[in-house]
């Protein structure tokens, strides 16, 4: 071996051995954790230890304002067209069927009504109407503790037919025959 490779090994050696000194000392496992610059005093520390030390703080937030812009729209105080709703229809006019003025009379219509199983023979009387178009006639009747029932009849006097009588009246022989007016209060058009 020449001593130049002796040199790098010795260098080496001597390195490690500056290196060397005391052992570091272990960690502590346990609180209380000393601070730098010195140990906790005995009984000073919280019982679950100390947090540890802020490294982060938040920065303080700053919640920005806003200014809208405002427009007030002129209200013209003068040359306001008006509207005015028509005073007559504009579609065509809906039929209708006027009260009776003669026979049929309620009575009558009671008295017709209560022919028909539907109709129990007690406290039966006239809640509306009878109303007449084209020989028919419509009339509401009621009973006492019962829903009220529509009626519709044909013809008057000796010649006063039952058509139907019941909640729901609007039935094929009603929507083929009947007057406008009587349909439209039996079916609703």
């Amino acid at each position: 071996m020449s001593p130049r490779t002796h040199l790098p090994l010795l260098a080496a050696g001597l390195l490690l051995l500056s290196a060397c000194g005391a052992p570091p000392e272990p960690l502590p496992t346990s609180p209380p954790l000393p601070r730098a610059g010195g140990s906790v005093p005995a009984g000073s520390a919280p019982a679950g230890g100390l947090p540890p030390p802020p490294i982060y703080s938040a920065p303080p937030v700053a919640t920005p304002t806003y200014t809208y812009p405002t427009y007030t729209y002129p209200t013209p105080t003068t040359g306001r067209p008006t509207t005015t709703l028509p005073t007559t229809p504009t579609g065509p006019t809906p039929s209708y069927a006027p009260r009776c003025t003669g026979e049929p009379t309620g009575a009558q219509i009671v008295t017709l009504a209560k022919t028909s199983p539907a109709v129990p023979d007690e406290n039966v009387s006239v809640l509306d109407g009878p109303y007449c178009a084209g020989g028919w006639s419509f009339t509401t009747i009621g009973m006492t503790g019962a829903e009220p029932l529509s009626v519709i009849t044909t013809g008057a006097g000796t010649t006063l037919e039952l058509v139907t009588v019941g909640t729901d009246v609007c039935n094929p022989t009603v929507k083929k025959r009947a007057p406008a007016g009587i349909r439209a209060m039996a079916c609703g058009s």
